[in-house]
């Protein structure tokens, strides 16, 4: 994860500091009470996300911190961040480079004791919209493989809490993925009671790994048009933040809670194509607005070194599974902002039973076993635990776009 240039993080975020701050120092010694000596794995630590929130527990004194990630020149680079800025390691500090919904998974977890298991895994792009192959996959990483995980987990070896990370996307969903983030909640909830669980609802992170504005620094660099929606607003958080909320929410929170920043509608959300402009002045351009895509490359393919105009394509949003803001909370749903300063508290989320929801999982089971399935079959399967889902499709998915 590359380093966000700290001074365009503060202009994007309107703060120079983390808004949970305050938050932090009221609930550190809850938290160090629930760290200190225990064990710890954490899924998905070499994502931004992930990553980040790994550079914060280690502040706490724990027992043993085991990390596990698909990828391994990812995880070979946290450890080698961890060890390069002196962080305190447990002696017991173990990475594992495997699926974490694999049979791999399952003997580890089958071989070792944990207090805490925490997982930032999961496909976040709705355009997996764009075809049921993907989507598949999706459904079973961010569905179907904790559920295995929880079957895994459970019996004498069952953990003091686990952990998984949302999305505001979950909220009355317009798209399979923020859809399999709300039936991922469900998963969770309906085995709480056996073991206890807690979640966060995410804004959008600010400069993430495979995020638009991530791709604002990857079209600079090769000189390439700005592309973004002018009429979707979002909230966004630093990967600091983002890390300090899942501390919050994992150590802090009481089962079968889920945290969200508590951001105000019309004072916290930008859209895309103002950050976009905002990117463009921190880096010394003006956007130079075009009409079409052949126009914007067109004046890309002009850029010299002596540029002070960044060809700019800001458009209305037309592609399938978008919303044009987010929220974190269902009407549904109770909620408390009385327990921290800067963000609320879920303490009842939406959920419409077990049986339907082990209906619903079952059929996708049966689906990726067949394997055979189309858009259609997926939507009516994750509608069962999610009605909730009102499926947005329009005439375009983002890889036919710029």
């Amino acid at each position: 994860m590359a380093e966000v240039d700290q001074s365009l993080l503060a202009k994007v975020l309107g703060r120079k500091q983390s808004f949970l701050a305050a938050d932090l120092e009221d609930a550190h010694s809850i938290i160090q009470d629930s760290v200190k000596g225990s064990r710890v794995m954490v899924i998905g630590a070499a994502g931004s996300i992930g990553c980040s929130f790994v550079k914060e527990l280690v502040q706490f004194q724990m027992a043993a911190l085991h990390l596990v990630d698909i990828s391994e020149n990812n995880l070979a680079e946290v450890v080698r961040d961890l060890r390069s800025t002196g962080s305190t390691l447990p002696d017991d500090f173990k990475t594992f480079s495997i699926d974490f919904g694999g049979p791999e998974m399952e003997a580890l977890i089958r071989s070792e004791t944990y207090d805490y298991v925490l997982n930032f895994s999961a496909l976040k792009h709705v355009r997996s919209e764009r075809d049921h192959f993907t989507l598949m996959r999706l459904l079973d990483v961010n569905v179907l493989s904790n559920a295995r995980m929880l079957d895994w987990l459970s019996g004498a070896k069952t953990p003091r809490k686990v952990f998984a990370v949302s999305s505001d996307k979950a909220v009355r969903p317009a798209n399979i993925m923020g859809a399999s983030k709300a039936m991922m909640e469900r998963v969770f909830i309906s085995r709480a009671d056996e073991i206890p669980f807690g979640s966060a609802r995410f804004a959008n992170v600010a400069f993430s790994d495979g995020s638009l504005l991530h791709s604002f620094v990857q079209r600079m660099q090769k000189g390439q048009p700005f592309s973004a929606p002018s009429d979707v607003r979002r909230y966004f958080i630093s990967h600091q933040e983002a890390g300090q909320l899942c501390i919050l929410g994992c150590f802090a929170g009481r089962n079968k809670e889920i945290v969200y920043p508590d951001f105000r509608p019309d004072e916290d959300m930008m859209t895309f194509s103002e950050i976009a402009v905002e990117f463009l002045r921190h880096h010394g351009y003006e956007p130079a607005l075009c009409e079409t895509e052949d126009e914007a490359r067109a004046k890309a393919a002009l850029l010299t070194p002596d540029s002070k105009e960044w060809p700019c394509l800001f458009s209305g949003s037309d592609t399938s599974g978008e919303k044009m803001y987010e929220e974190f909370v269902d009407p549904a749903e109770s909620t408390t902002t009385e327990r921290f300063k800067h963000c609320g508290v879920i303490t009842d989320p939406v959920f419409h039973g077990r049986e339907r929801l082990d209906e619903a999982v079952n059929q996708l089971k049966d689906l990726r076993t067949a394997g055979t399935w189309t858009l259609d079959n997926l939507i009516d399967a994750v509608s069962h635990a999610v009605p909730e889902l009102a499926h947005a499709r329009a005439s375009k998915n983002l890889d036919q776009k710029m």
